[in-house]
């Protein structure tokens, strides 16, 4: 497989670019609706034909005639790499500039010198910079040519990559892990009659199948799976072995699909009444009802709310619900959460922001009654509150009856519409999921905190393979990231949904333009400079290999 120390200069420089354009479309992407194929799980690279469609120059070359080549084995490579002669055998890209038979000079470690062929993709036309040569073997050319007469998104094109799901070649297994990851949902549920239902079970019972892979395995399974499969998943989740509750989040959110609301008694007994349940086992549970409030309807939303409820009753952990109770306007839980702020102590005090941003969402008077009353017990709370997402100070809150504000269905990955309610001053307030890379309290055992699901931007723990490195970043898709809303909390510092942000959209719908104006400005500022500094980096990077190359 592709490792992270293969990744050089001219890969480094493809990495940062689409980064850099990542940073500068962010705004025009705040709200997308675009769900993955696998809402628990994405991709840990960029896939085959990323890298030839971010390249300038993509060719397929194998080592020229009589070239050495640098010595190393399978497992390590040399300290440094050296100048290597590959002859061109066919371009993929970039006709116009190189040919077959052309001869290149690419910096190479000696990884896979025992493959016939290797896929070199490169940058800069004039002088071509190449990257780290791609070890192919015969299957794996004949598998990256055909990438480039696939359709470019759709189920036909997803069926071809299900075939290379866990292949012996680890470079085409990843890469159709990967394709599958970045794929939008209802794709894979188009696909339905063709999966490999058979192996998808066998796959989800294997030990030896990442945790990652599981979830994509799951997520099919649930599209393509029926009630006789129930059996298998219900003793995964009444298993106590750690190892058949790997993906719990997937296992937990398939269940739920094939059984249906007959299947939320034995989640709720083993896992949100529990108080002995640990951390990431309930948080899994979560991720999973989260998923189907958001993008499937098996389940009631005001089934799903009871569900929550419970975590009510866990102070602890209460803050994980609060945004997803306020998202799915359940209004009612606003007394106890009111109890929960005034009861807080030092193990549940970070429940406080969280709150205070549950009422700013609230669309009912009694919300504004509520602040009051909590900010004379705690103002620090509230500021910190308006700290992260203030309310303009011309904004009015938008009162709206219950009964005229039903929870919104979850929209369709490929909705057009807006996504937020900002121009409509009666709109019931716009609650915005944060992602799902929530760490541990601060009191979980370090053997449960090691097991925490996590991002693959910012992960928190080593994995024990590469895919793992983003365990559940995909599980809150529909929504745009929120900052943290507690910096106080224990180990809250990446936004997750521990910090319970809640948009308060309804209340902003009567700011005046001057403050949208603001609000505009510090969408678009942050990814312009972080997208500056990373366009200087890449000049430098530039720069050094010139200077290599010359030398």
């Amino acid at each position: 497989m592709r490792s992270l120390m293969n990744n050089r200069p001219a890969r480094l420089e493809r990495t940062i670019l689409a980064v850099l354009a990542t940073l500068l479309l962010a705004p025009s992407l705040v709200g997308s609706n675009r769900v993955a194929a696998c809402p628990f799980c994405s991709a840990v690279s960029l896939t085959l034909t990323e890298e030839i469609n971010t390249a300038e120059l993509a060719v397929i070359a194998k080592i020229a005639p009589g070239q050495s080549v640098p010595a190393t084995n399978s497992t390590e490579a040399p300290a440094q790499a050296t100048k290597t002669k590959f002859e061109i055998v066919e371009v993929l890209k970039g006709k116009e500039f190189v040919k077959p038979g052309d001869v290149i000079d690419v910096f190479y470690f000696g990884q896979d010198a025992q493959q016939p062929e290797f896929l070199i993709t490169g940058i800069d036309t004039k002088m071509p910079s190449w990257g780290t040569p791609i070890g192919l073997s015969d299957r794996a050319g004949k598998y990256v040519r055909t990438l480039l007469s696939l359709p470019a998104k759709g189920p036909d094109r997803l069926a071809f990559f299900q075939d290379y799901f866990e292949d012996a070649d680890p470079i085409l297994a990843a890469d159709a892990y990967d394709e599958f990851a970045r794929a939008p949902y209802p794709e894979v549920q188009e696909l339905k009659d063709r999966m490999p239902h058979a192996k998808l079970l066998e796959w989800i019972q294997n030990a030896e199948v990442t945790a990652s892979r599981k979830r994509l395995y799951l997520t099919m399974l649930g599209v393509c799976g029926s009630r006789d499969d129930v059996p298998v998943l219900k003793k995964m989740i009444e298993s106590d072995d750690r190892q058949s509750k790997t993906a719990l989040d997937a296992v937990v959110a398939c269940y739920l699909i094939l059984e249906g609301p007959d299947g939320l008694p034995l989640v709720e007994d083993r896992f949100l009444k529990n108080k002995e349940a640990e951390y990431t086992d309930t948080y899994a549970v979560i991720m999973a009802l989260r998923f189907h409030g958001q993008e499937v309807t098996v389940i009631s939303k005001e089934r799903l709310v009871e569900a929550m409820r419970h975590m009510l009753d866990r102070p602890q952990l209460a803050d994980l619900v609060i945004a997803d109770l306020a998202r799915w306007e359940d209004w009612q839980s606003m007394p106890r959460l009111v109890e929960l702020f005034k009861g807080a102590d030092e193990e549940s005090g970070w429940v406080r922001v969280p709150v205070v941003n549950f009422l700013r969402a609230c669309p009912l008077p009694e919300a504004q009654t509520y602040l009051a009353e909590l900010e004379k017990i705690d103002p620090d709370a509230v500021k910190r509150a308006n700290s992260f997402l203030p309310l303009p100070a011309d904004a009015k809150p938008a009162l709206v009856p219950a009964a005229s504000a039903p929870a919104p269905e979850a929209p369709a990955p490929d909705a057009s519409a807006p996504a937020t309610a900002a121009t409509d001053s009666s709109a019931p307030a716009d609650v915005s999921a944060a992602p799902a890379d929530v760490p541990p309290p601060a009191d979980v055992p370090a053997a449960s905190a090691a097991e925490t699901p996590t991002d693959a931007a910012s992960a928190t723990a080593a994995p024990a393979a590469p895919e793992e490195q983003h365990a559940t970043t995909a599980a809150t898709p529909t929504s745009a990231p929120l900052p943290p809303a507690d910096p106080q909390k224990a180990g809250n510092t990446s936004g997750g949904l521990a910090s319970a942000n809640v948009a308060p959209a309804a209340h902003m719908a009567e700011a005046a333009p001057t403050n949208e104006a603001r609000w505009t400005w510090a969408v678009f500022l942050g990814p312009i400079v972080a997208a500056a500094v990373l366009l200087v980096l890449l000049m430098l990077i530039f720069r050094g290999q010139r200077g290599n190359a010359t030398a």
